[in-house]
Formats: structure tokens, sequence, C-alpha cells
């Protein structure tokens, strides 16, 4: 039963949404240019497929280290600050891309990278705790990550013609100085929902309607997000699905110029189609949890049915590599796309279902970091892959498995979502008697 306001009294918080949606958006384009480039620089600078991979994997390999220290930083100094540092050094880092020759080289200029770029989901979704009741968060998520796929349409829509006309190197420095553009913006407008000078009573009421009290904002030490299992679920849900991701934004376009013969001039509207589809699953699959939620059925309920049909959606994927028309394999990747980002927006809205909002930066970055690992593997098997059996056919088939195996091993560990599984730090009085409980079920 819903308790609170039930009527809104304002807008600020989908301002918020947008802006949000717009350092994703960012975020992506900032990080798939070098995979539109790829057959470019491999050409210019004699790049092998190994190259390639290893410079991804330095990027996976400092998102990962990025994430485990941006989530606990943006818990302590908030998501103001915290987004600020992280799209400065994410974006300085874009624009050494166009300094750099050699694959060394882009590997330190991606390392940087992902370093910065690893802030943006933690303070995005800390945002979203901060600024919306529980039964808006799917859908703001949704929202937000759908930046991703507008991020990756934009990325082949500019970058081959800046390159074509002006080079790879001004393709770097152009989408580099984007950040700095959202960044004034996000320091003049945004503010915690109760400091904002915008935010209506009504509103904020109803913000604060169905989110913890007071004692949600109390620290929580990683030790006790450790100990639970709903930290685990998300950890191994991202470790296990985050890769599939990462495949499509750094070896789609690869994947098309080699099986269907597209190169920079051709492969922009593939790449778009998938792209799209990926945005209409990502909001889509944050309002199907939502709605379900509002029809009655519980957040467990809600959730897991949404990641289940999110799950099966992936499985065709399997065959994208023996399809010969181009258009049923855009259609097959562009449906798994699709899949993921609902995924996606649903398992980001969990981390707000089962922790207090003083934790959930902290444990998107664990579980990113867990995704970022589950990157670096991938890109290594891939390069391999690529290099000695030569098909994408082994990769689409490990990423149609992941989802339906991540979906199982979450609700094994976290069997329900109803109620807030981690409280926050308690009184050390207190503590020896509640040391062993559980997640709360």
């Amino acid at each position: 039963m819903r308790s609170g306001p039930t009527r809104s009294g304002g807008t600020v918080r989908w301002g918020i949404c947008a802006l949000l949606f717009f350092a994703t958006t960012i975020n992506y384009i900032d990080r798939q240019v070098i995979g539109i480039l790829k057959p470019t620089l491999q050409g210019d600078l004699g790049w092998s497929e190994d190259d390639y991979g290893m410079i991804v994997f330095w990027f996976q390999a400092a998102y990962a280290v990025g994430l485990l220290i941006c989530g606990p930083v943006i818990d302590r100094i908030g998501s103001r600050l915290g987004y600020a540092a992280a799209i400065t050094v994410w974006s300085v880092a874009a624009l050494a891309h166009a300094l750099v020759r050699s694959p060394g080289g882009f590997a330190m200029a991606r390392f940087a990278l992902g370093l910065g770029e690893a802030g943006n989901f933690p303070a995005a979704i800390k945002s979203v705790a901060e600024w919306f009741p529980r039964r808006e968060r799917a859908l703001a998520a949704g929202i937000l990550n759908a930046g991703a796929n507008v991020g990756a349409i934009a990325t082949p829509i500019i970058v081959p013609g800046i390159a074509l006309h002006y080079g790879w190197q001004a393709a770097f420095i152009g989408t580099g100085l984007l950040g700095f553009l959202w960044l004034a913006a996000w320091l003049v407008f945004y503010r915690a929902p109760h400091r904002h000078p915008h935010v209506s009573a009504q509103e904020l009421a109803y913000i604060g309607a169905d989110q913890e009290t007071a004692a949600g904002t109390a620290p929580i030490s990683w030790a006790r997000l450790f100990r639970h299992r709903a930290t685990w679920s998300f950890v191994c849900a991202k470790f296990l699905t985050d890769p599939v991701w990462y495949l499509f934004l750094f070896w789609l376009p690869d994947f098309f110029a080699k099986r269907h013969g597209l190169d920079l001039k051709t492969f922009g509207p593939p790449l778009i189609a998938v792209y799209l589809l990926a945005d209409v699953g990502s909001i889509g699959g944050g309002w199907l949890s939502s709605a379900l939620i509002q029809r009655g059925f519980s957040i467990n309920a809600g959730r897991k049915l949404a990641l289940l049909a999110c799950a099966v959606a992936v499985l065709p994927i399997m065959v994208a590599s023996s399809v010969s028309s181009l258009p049923a394999a855009v259609a097959i990747i562009g449906l798994a796309a699709a899949a993921h980002q609902g995924w996606s927006s649903n398992l980001y809205t969990m981390v707000s279902d089962t922790f207090p909002k003083s934790a959930v930066a902290s444990v998107m970055g664990i579980g990113g970091a867990a995704g970022a690992i589950g990157g670096m593997i991938m890109a290594r098997y891939v390069g391999h892959v690529l290099e000695t059996v030569g098909s994408y056919t082994p990769v689409f088939v490990w990423a149609g498995t992941a989802y339906l195996l991540a979906l199982a091993i979450v609700h094994v560990l976290v069997p329900r979502l109803d109620t807030a599984a981690v409280p926050a730090d308690i009184p050390r009085a207190m503590q020896a008697s509640s040391s062993g409980v559980r997640d709360q079920r």
C-alpha cells in the first residue's frame, strides 16, 4: 500500500533526471569513439587484434579500480561534487587520445578515461535515490540509462564525419569537449532536494514519501556491505552481464565490418538501429517493473519478472554470427541490446531497493568493478578468439547464456526484495545482538 502524497507537486526531479541522461550520453560517446574508429586506427597505426584487446583491457582495469574508489568517495562528498570531478577527469582523458599514436599510449589514455568514467553510474544512481521515491526509481534509472544508447547512436553519426573530414584526432577532441559544457550546467542547477531553490514543499514531500528515514543517511562500512547477500547478488549479476554490453560497444563495428563487409562510411545505420532498440529497452524495462508494481505486484515480483523477460530476450543472439542477412543480424543484436539495457535499469534499481541511499554509490561501485573485471576477461578472450578462431560465434553463445545464469544467482542470494536488505550502521552497543542477522526478508 502506498503512503504519503500521491501527487508530485512539481517536476524539478525530472530536470535532474535529464541532466543525468545527458551525462550518461556524453560518457558513452567518449567511451565508444575508439570502437567506431577501430578499423581506421588498425589500418593507420598497424594494430593487431591482440593490441586492441589490450587497449580495451586497460580501460576495463581502470574502470574497475575507479569504481571501487568512486563509490565511497561519492557517498562521502555527495553527487554534486563527485559527478563534477568524474566528468572533468574523463573529459581531459578523452582529449588526450588525440596526442598518442602507439598501442601503449592509447592504453594509458584509456586507463585515465576509465578512472573518470567510473564515477558516472555511482553518482547517477545515488542522485536517483535522493531525488525519486521508490515507485519512480526504475523509470528514472531507465531514462538516464537510455543516455548510454543515445551516446552509442550519436557516436556513429558524429564521429565518422569528423574523422573523414578532419582526421581521427579531431574526433577525440570534439567529443572530449562536450563534458565541459555539461559540467557548467550541472554546477549551476544541481542541489540536494532539500536545498534546491525550485523544489516545492509538495514535491519534496512526494520525493520523501517512501524513502528511508534519517537512519538511512548513516554511513555503512564496506565490511558490512560484503556480509550481505544483496551485495553479492549485484556483484555476480554485473560480473556476468556487463561484459556483453562492452562487447557491443567495443566490437560491434568490427563485427559488422568482418561479417557483413561494412566500413566507416556504412556501418553507421546498423549501429544506430541497434542502439535505438536499446533505448526502447532501457526505458521499457524500467517502465515494465514500475507498471507491475503499480498494478499490485510486489517490488520483488516486479523487478524479477522484468529481469526474466530481458534474460529470455537475449537468447537469440547465440545465432547472430551465423545469420547472413544484415537486417536479421541487426534485429537479433538490437533485441539483445534492448534486453541488456532493460536488465540494467532494473538491476540498478535493485540497489536502491535493498540499500539505504547512504550506501548506494558504494554498492554501485563494487558491482560496477565486478562488471569491469568481467569486461577485462572478455577483452582478452574476444581478442584471442578472433586471432585464433576468426569468428564471433563462441562469443555470442557465451553472451546468450549469461543473463539467465545471473538471474538464477540473484534469486538464490536474495529471494525477496520487498524491504531494505541492509540497514544503516547501528550503534556499537547493539551490534552484538544483530551481528548475525542476515538480509531482511
